[in-house]
């Protein structure tokens, strides 16, 4: 397999993030078009109430979405700086607090730069991802002098790695070609190398393993 990475159009690689923006925010958008109407239909009074709680629940879902992906797969405003952990966290329980996987963290630091906070919030994407049946994530934040470390350990049974994932994570087409699934990883591998970083993924018995490794550059 040739080592040289794929390449993307700017407009390719929008219309992909796009798309797997859309792909995400769906689910709870069309909650929210389903409850209106039955809230608009008088002969449903009865379930009025009903409507009202998907309204509150599908609201939350789309702005814990929106948050989180805003950060994510988007630029989450143009200022560079440190985010709080506190602040990631927030993120991500928002997004995953009601899913199959309970997450646990493991690191001592404050804050981390936000290049860095875009790709921790893209490998727990891709975490969650890996143990459909639900499970355990650890995750791992470390730093030093010259390097911010990411770890996460999604364990669960089932627990998969698929091939398209560790493939456009280091930055190869999928034999398919790239879809709102597969932008993701490839888009988290990318904005890894642009930082100098390294990225791996890999698998032993029910606990997949994302690994990335960002040199801090001196102010």
């Amino acid at each position: 397999m040739s080592s040289s990475v794929a390449k993307l159009t700017p407009t390719s690689l929008a219309a992909l993030l796009c798309a797997r923006i859309c792909h995400d925010l769906i689910s709870p958008v069309g909650a929210l078009g389903t409850a209106i109407e039955i809230l608009n239909d008088d002969s449903n009074t009865d379930m009025h109430d009903d409507a009202m709680d998907l309204v509150r629940n599908s609201s939350r879902q789309a702005n814990a979405k929106l948050r989180f992906l805003r950060l994510a797969l988007g630029a989450g405003g143009s200022a560079p700086g440190v985010i709080a952990l506190d602040e990631i966290k927030s993120l991500i329980d928002g997004m995953y607090s009601e899913g199959k996987a309970s997450l646990h963290w493991d690191s001592s630091a404050a804050g981390i730069d936000k290049n860095c906070a875009r790709i921790l919030l893209n490998l727990t994407m891709l975490a969650v991802q890996a143990v459909p049946r639900g499970g355990d994530i650890k995750i791992s934040v470390r730093e030093d002098a010259d390097s911010t470390e990411l770890n996460l350990a999604a364990t669960g049974p089932k627990a998969r790695l698929d091939a398209a994932v560790e493939k456009t994570l280091l930055g190869k087409s999928p034999e398919d070609g790239f879809d709102g699934r597969t932008i993701q990883p490839f888009y988290t591998g990318l904005i890894t190398r642009e930082l100098g970083g390294s990225l791996s993924a890999s698998i032993s018995e029910e606990t997949v393993l994302f690994n990335a490794n960002i040199p801090i550059k001196p102010a």
